[in-house]
């Protein structure tokens, strides 16, 4: 199992670029930034003085969008960071959420999120691409390597997965619903030829090494939050029932509306809907070994990278007991295994 970050680009910039470091050096592989950019610092910006003060970790964003940007200045973004440090970025990318809706718009469609994709990832390869009617490419690319990890939630999304995505990102750690998602993944792939095992799979969610449940739970409940936004949109298209698990929708019954100006942040002030229950499920918290017990079952299930959220109070110390005893414990149990 690979092992990633997820940061948020808040200022100062250093401290986003220390935690990357800090992440590197107790040995996480990929670091991962929001993509909000009128939340948040620029990212493209920080992932270049990232890539230029660390030495292996990939650096992407965590997830950016086809509306906010140009597809094709996305593509020229990863290129360019590639030549500069050698191969060392990943794009994860979804139909749109923060980044949109903090101006009133819309997540893109999922013709839209598909043809995205393969022009970014296309570009993203040094090769040519067709894009609003011309055969482009960048003349100045060569050997370029990106991969694009796609993040999805409801039925038709996680088809489009399984479909076109090197990897799935998803941003929840509950067991029954990632076995459920992967699963669907999966069986796209096979429908259309693919190798299901071609493909990453990524679960996010937050992580905090800690033993006061109460805090820890408190710290993390903006997840819960962020995470409801897909299910709103999700229940508001396929109905309460039927389309994904009950599990994953239920807890929504009580959200009222999402302010973004504290999206992902652990002050959030209007996630009080979110039940402890859900905090414990969607999130790994606790000491070493429960963080180890949940990653061995999430392994088990098809999950090749956890990427853990640090937008809580135990940054620094999440870091080091994952460097000295987590990330150490997957990998002594898969040697093991092998």
């Amino acid at each position: 199992m690979d092992f990633g970050v997820v940061l948020q680009t808040n200022p100062p910039a250093a401290r986003t670029i220390q935690l990357a470091k800090l992440a590197e050096a107790h040995g996480f592989n990929h670091v991962w930034t929001f993509d909000s950019h009128l939340l948040w610092q620029e990212p493209y910006v920080i992932h270049s003085a990232i890539l230029a003060e660390t030495k292996r970790v990939t650096v992407g964003p965590f997830v950016t969008n086809p509306a906010t940007r140009d597809w094709t200045v996305t593509a020229s973004v990863f290129a360019t960071l590639n030549e500069m440090y050698g191969n060392r970025t990943i794009c994860g990318i979804g139909r749109g959420d923060s980044a949109v809706r903090v101006t009133n718009g819309k997540p893109v469609t999922m013709s839209e999120l598909r043809e995205s994709i393969h022009v970014i990832r296309e570009l993203g390869n040094s090769r040519a691409v067709e894009y609003n009617g011309a055969t482009v490419r960048f003349p100045w690319s060569r050997g370029s390597e990106l991969e694009v990890w796609v993040a999805a939630y409801g039925p038709l999304a996680l088809k489009l997965t399984g479909e076109v995505g090197d990897g799935f990102i998803l941003q929840l750690a509950d067991l029954d619903i990632a076995a459920w998602m992967i699963k669907t993944v999966r069986d796209a792939a096979a429908n259309v030829g693919r190798d299901p095992d071609s493909i990453a799979f990524c679960v996010a969610a937050p992580m905090y090494i800690g033993d006061d449940w109460q805090h820890m739970r408190d710290q993390c409940r903006w997840f819960g939050g962020m995470v409801g936004n897909h299910v709103a949109d999700i229940v508001a298209k396929y109905g309460h029932h039927g389309a994904v698990p009950d599990a994953l929708t239920d807890y929504i019954a009580g959200r009222q509306g999402y302010d973004y100006n504290t999206h992902g942040k652990s002050d959030n002030d209007h996630v009080d809907f979110v039940p402890d229950e859900i905090i414990d499920r969607f999130c790994i918290l606790g000491t070493a070994d429960q963080h180890i017990a949940k990653l061995e079952k999430l392994r088990a299930i098809g999950v090749t990278q956890f990427a853990g959220y640090l937008q809580h109070d135990n940054k620094e110390e999440t870091l080091r007991v994952y460097g000295e005893t987590v990330i150490p414990a997957l990998s002594e149990h898969m040697n093991a295994k092998e």
